[in-house]
This record gives C-alpha cells, sequence and structure tokens, in this order.
C-alpha cells in the first residue's frame, strides 16, 4: 500500500507575524514529500516512524472521546494498519521549517478522517476556517502549537494567503520566469531547528512592551508590504520590504538565527547582493533568501548550500 503524496510548504512570509495578524503567504514546495506506506520489509527506520504514528493515533482517539475535534476518524482501521507495519515515508527533512509534520498530518486526515473537506468542492473561506481548526488541533501533537498552516497547504497543494486569522483564501501567485535573474532560495543552516523552543522565546519577549511595539510598526508592515508586492509581481518594491524586513529581523529575532550566521545575514544587508530572513520558526533548519541576482548570491554565498524555490 502507498497513499497519495503531500508536499512540504515554504512560509514565504509571515513567520511570527501571523500570530499577531499580520499577513501571509505560503506555497507548496513540491521538491520534498511524504506518503503513507506499508513496508515490504521493515527497517528500524520504518519502525521508528510508525512507533511514532502509533502515538499519533493514540492522540487523535483523546481528541475525539474529549470532543475536542470536530471531526471522527477511522481509528480502528489507522491501528489495524499500523499494526501491519504503515509508516511515513517522507523525503521531507524535519526541523528544516518546511513542514514535515504538516505533510503528515495531511495524509493521515485524508487517509482516514470522516465526512473529510475535499480539494475538489467549493472551498469556501468557512471550509478552509474547519480545516485549519482541525489540522492546528492534529498538528499540535507535534509542536504544542500549531496554526494548522502547514497542513492546509500540504493538504491542499495550493499557495494560502493568509489576510489575518480567521481570513484565508487560495492565492494566485505570479507564474514564475527567470528573464531578470532574480530568485527565492533555501539557505542550508546545517542544523536542526525545534519549534516549540523558539515560538517559547517569541511569547516571552511579546511580554514586553517594545517588542510588541515593534512588531506591530515595522515588522507586521513590512511583512504585509512584502506579500502585496510579492502577489502584485512589483520587485522592486519588493524587495525594499525585504530588505527592511530582514534588518528588523536581525536587530529583533537573533535568538532565531543560528550564531555563525548573524554576519552572513549582515553581509547580504550590507552588499545587497541577497536578503535573509527566517523560514519558519528558525533556530536552524532553512533560511530564505531573495536576490536580484542570483549568480552575484551565489558567488557572495560561496560554500553554502542553495536551493532555489522560485525565480522572477
Amino acid at each position: 500500500m502507498r497513499g497519495p503524496l503531500f508536499y512540504s510548504k515554504i512560509l514565504l512570509f509571515g513567520e511570527y507575524g501571523i500570530i499577531k495578524d499580520s499577513k501571509g503567504l505560503s506555497i507548496p514546495y513540491n521538491f520534498y514529500n511524504g506518503a503513507l506506506k506499508t513496508p515490504e520489509e521493515k527497517t528500524p527506520l520504518t519502525e521508528a516512524s510508525t512507533a511514532h504514528l502509533v502515538r499519533f493515533s493514540g492522540y487523535l482517539r483523546g481528541l475525539v472521546v474529549q470532543d475536542e475535534i470536530s471531526v471522527t476518524f477511522d481509528l480502528d482501521r489507522l491501528d489495524s494498519d499500523l499494526s501491519g507495519g504503515m509508516y511515513f515515508d517522507s523525503s521531507i527533512p524535519q526541523g528544516y521549517g518546511v513542514g514535515s509534520s504538516g505533510a503528515l498530518v495531511a495524509a493521515i486526515y485524508d487517509g482516514y478522517a470522516h465526512q473529510k473537506i475535499t480539494v475538489l468542492e467549493n472551498l469556501t473561506r468557512e471550509k478552509l476556517l474547519e480545516l485549519k481548526v482541525i489540522f492546528a488541533q492534529m498538528e499540535s501533537f507535534f509542536h504544542g502549537k500549531s496554526s494548522g498552516l502547514d497542513p492546509l497547504n500540504s493538504y491542499l497543494s495550493l499557495p494560502i494567503l493568509i489576510n489575518s486569522q480567521d481570513h484565508i483564501e487560495p492565492a494566485g501567485i505570479p507564474s514564475q520566469t527567470n528573464k531578470s535573474g532574480g530568485a527565492v532560495f533555501l539557505l542550508d543552516s546545517g542544523i536542526t531547528g525545534e519549534t516549540a523552543p523558539m515560538v517559547e522565546i517569541f511569547m516571552e519577549k511579546m511580554k514586553h512592551e517594545g517588542f510588541r511595539n515593534m512588531l506591530k510598526n515595522e515588522f507586521v508592515r513590512h511583512t504585509d508590504s512584502c506579500v502585496d508586492d510579492f502577489l502584485k509581481g512589483d520587485v522592486t518594491s519588493l524587495f525594499g520590504n525585504i530588505k527592511q524586513l530582514s534588518k528588523v529581523v536581525l536587530d529583533h529575532f537573533q535568538p532565531m538565527i543560528p550564531k555563525k550566521f548573524h554576519g552572513l545575514w549582515q553581509k547580504g544587508l550590507e552588499s545587497n547582493a541577497y536578503y535573509l530572513k527566517l523560514c519558519g520558526s528558525g533556530g536552524g533548519g532553512y533560511m530564505l533568501g531573495f536576490t536580484q541576482d542570483l549568480a552575484a548570491a551565489q558567488t557572495a554565498l560561496k560554500g553554502h548550500k542553495l536551493e532555489v524555490v522560485y525565480q522572477f
């Protein structure tokens, strides 16, 4: 048995800000994917995944029994499949900010939810919000707190525009070109990050009025402008706002940036060869880079691994 593929995602804009109602833009990233699968032969790797899914199944059973989720699952069939060794066969790197747990959640919902909302339906705002809430409850097993956006993106395999916490919609993004030589890329930090500790640091910072003011007046403002510029295809304005956003993150989100990349981050701001921002919660994994000249960015970042995800 092999289930359908669910893809990784990239939150282009909105990390942390969407907690405080900034805009956000999330896109599927088809380079990585995962699917539920029954192995021909069990290995320590498949068995570890199966054991993880068994715990997840128990968590879902608890949500259903306590009436804490608006959907029910065929958990007996899920448990039966797990007893047969089913696991999540995934190429999505964990702790890298590209939605490894989101794809798993999407796969379980797709395979085992009763009366599931499907991609083929007319996806009204209400249905999208219902899915987001369900996915947030499911994914909280992995992160302690989830927005539900990663599984939503993976499940729908569509770009998602977050206007606010209760206003989300599928988005049309400009077609990729490679005319200008500009690109969005992933920069590998070489270390894994954990979401929960980073969110904890953020929530601690939010207790301080100065940080809250900065978030509202600078971080959210630049994030919203980046989303608007990207969707309009206004590259000139986009890069002006990304530079400002990158600077704000370096100044105020340093714990989320691996220390060895602080200098590289600053170098991009000074040279204008590229601008870096967080990809997900930070602390490791990937960082997102934006450049108007990919060749120049590759030269400036020689020795580092870049993965192009979008070209202007």
